[in-house]
């Protein structure tokens, strides 16, 4: 048998799993602290290459010898777009889009910009698992709503004791 078939399911809503974390953000269990101290030093060490990687770009450029303000330009591109990723990257981490064709449109300006996202995901990852604090609001709201409903039912109907007849 299967660890599955073996413990029965848990009744009520189950916590969603975050990526690298699986469900050890509900009781930081697991190795939770030291999985967040690996990814933050993992996608600093990813920002640091890409830093490497967009300045033999530039370097490029330069030899190109394109001209000052196509190298402005670029800088000014790259800076920008990170800025924005940062900021989108952030904000995902606190609540769920309002507009989730909004969040579609900005995923090129998002790639474009993967640096800022991936400073975000370290600086986050110092913080709380990426994503925790709106997993946790979210998971405790249903577990409540689910506790509030569960008390206002009746129970369960065959173990209830029957009126003795007459």
């Amino acid at each position: 048998m299967s660890d599955e078939e073996q413990t029965p399911a848990k009744a009520g809503p189950q916590p969603e799993e975050i990526r690298f974390f699986g469900t050890t953000w509900v009781d930081h269990g697991g190795h939770y602290a030291l999985r967040r101290a690996g990814l933050a030093v993992g996608a600093l060490a990813a920002a640091v290459a890409a830093c490497f990687v967009l300045r033999f770009a530039y370097e490029g450029l330069q030899i190109a010898d394109v001209g000052g303000v196509v190298d402005v330009l670029v800088v000014v591109m790259f800076a920008v777009c990170s800025a924005i990723a940062f900021g989108k990257t952030w904000e995902g981490f606190l609540r769920r889009p309002a507009d989730p064709a909004r969040e579609e449109s900005l995923r090129s300006l998002k790639a474009i910009g993967f640096i800022g996202s991936l400073l975000a995901y370290a600086a986050r990852c110092l913080v709380e698992a990426p994503g925790e604090k709106l997993h946790r609001t979210e998971y405790e709201t249903a577990v409540q709503q689910y506790e509030k409903r569960r008390a206002t039912r009746a129970g369960n109907p065959s173990t209830r004791k029957k009126p003795k007849r007459t």
